[in-house]
């Protein structure tokens, strides 16, 4: 049997419609190898990474640190338990993620992945209340059509009808904020422009914070946490807040004795630019979930950072029962946290923000064509994360029927043309390895343009051509 043979055979795979997966007539692509930005299949043909392996890939595929790190550690000891002992990676990676932070006093926990690492975040604030005598403080709040992972704790605290409608009965309550998603916010009342993003042209009076501050002062003693995704809600459709948000909400949270509590899986380590996403404004958040990019997309190791407020809450007798009693088999797992140092390093030793920001620019300058499109309503970017919106109408914003999947057909074609990535609905998504070359982006963005063109043909143009 071939591998794709087996693979159909034995496995079931996430976010896939299996029916479709076994259709002969559409073979899968068998990843076999990796280097920098290109991904290698079975038959040979080489892809472009455009979405860097589901966003956890940063600087490239067989990246020579890392790598080496990795067989280092092998020497020494691949795990060991985390429950009554510790080892010198786990105790080295806490130190230097509390520091890049900026989140004096901070603890760390390690979990497996970001939906642990929210789960973890939530039973931490939920936990800490009771221990503080706040009981009262248990409602959650965070925006609409958020995702935070699919375990139980995190579905509860997102809002994202396609994935979590079926396990509705399954879920604790959660207060519901709008998102300042200004694309399609109903209090923007600018007309959309070609070429101007919604955030950039948007006409509002922040009404996304007066929403939050109106359920906050409903809520009142009950309220206990605010939980978002900082600058950008990536399930939810790469939908990016406009500058300013995270600060005001933040400020609105502080004021009223709220904890902020920040989904950073897909945000951090350089991702929109800065370190982590809220490092752009002035905000100290009271947790923060990483994961995706924290080994450099090598190993599943996940880290939540808790204030000392919150931490202290868990001090106390043993018999006090205040610990707090929750963990994982592989915590602090010893070839993925020498994978993280390693991945760490590479951000000083190759001055990654920095050049990351002529990548950011010669990502904007590619996609730019995307706005020549008819059928293409935003295009957006918050660091090295583009969106592209496809509409039916873009005057109106008017969006196709979900049964048509146009984001899935583009995405599908692209790959005759070099390119792997993977939508979110009808958005468009790219977002490269920071390794890529302003070459293999152009290249990237091509290809998803001429696929563009195929699923939906620009008139009176050849369908494969570029704009001029």
């Amino acid at each position: 049997m071939t591998s794709a043979d087996l693979d159909r055979s034995y496995v079931w795979h996430p976010f896939t419609q299996m029916r479709d997966w076994t259709d002969p007539s559409h073979p899968p692509i068998v990843i076999v190898e990796g280097r920098g930005a290109v991904l290698r299949a079975e038959d040979g043909r080489d892809y472009l990474d455009g979405n860097s392996s589901i966003w956890t890939n940063l600087h490239g595929h067989r990246r020579p640190e890392i790598d080496q790190a990795i067989r280092d550690q092998l020497d020494r000891i691949a795990h060991s338990s985390f429950l009554g002992l510790t080892n010198d990676v786990a105790a080295r990676l806490s130190r230097e993620l509390v520091e890049i932070t900026g989140l004096s006093g901070a603890k760390v926990f390690f979990s497996d992945d970001g939906a642990t690492a929210m789960e973890a975040a939530l039973k931490m604030v939920y936990q800490a209340r009771i221990q503080r005598g706040e009981k009262q403080r248990a409602v959650f709040l965070s925006l609409a059509r958020g995702y935070h992972g699919d375990t139980v704790g995190a579905m509860s605290a997102g809002h994202s009808p396609i994935f979590h409608a079926a396990y509705k009965s399954l879920l604790f309550e959660t207060r519901e904020v709008m998102s300042p998603a200004c694309y399609r916010c109903p209090h923007n009342r600018a007309e959309p422009v070609r070429g101007a993003e919604a955030r950039a042209s948007r006409q509002c009076q922040w009404e996304c914070v007066g929403e939050l501050a109106t359920a906050l002062d409903e809520l009142g003693e009950t309220a206990s946490a605010f939980v978002l995704e900082p600058r950008v809600q990536g399930a939810a459709g790469m939908t990016m807040h406009p500058p300013g948000y995270l600060e005001k909400a933040a400020t609105a949270c502080r004021e009223r004795g709220v904890w902020l509590v920040l989904d950073e899986v897909m945000t951090g380590f350089g991702r929109t630019g800065a370190m982590f996403a809220f490092q752009h404004e002035n905000v100290a958040p009271d947790l923060v979930a990483l994961a995706k990019g924290l080994t450099g997309g090598y190993l599943p190791v996940a880290a939540t950072l808790a204030s000392r407020e919150i931490y202290d809450a868990f001090l106390g007798d043993y018999g006090e029962l205040k610990t707090f009693f929750h963990g994982h088999s592989y915590t602090g797992n010893a070839l993925g946290c020498a994978a993280a140092l390693a991945n760490l390093k590479i951000f000083e030793t190759d001055q990654t923000l920095q050049k990351n920001t002529a990548l950011e620019q010669a990502l904007a300058k590619h996609a730019a064509k995307f706005w020549d499109h008819p059928h293409v309503g935003d295009v957006r970017q918050e660091g090295l994360i583009c969106a592209i919106e496809i509409v039916r109408d873009f005057p109106t914003r008017q969006p196709f029927p979900f049964a048509e999947r146009i984001g899935h057909r583009v995405c599908a074609a692209a790959r005759a043309h070099g390119l792997l990535t993977r939508p979110v609905g009808d958005v468009l998504v790219l977002m490269p390895p920071y390794c890529a070359t302003e070459t293999q982006l152009a290249q990237m963005l091509d290809a998803l343009w001429l696929a563009l063109n195929e699923v939906l043909p620009l008139e009176g143009r050849r369908q494969a051509c570029l704009p001029s």
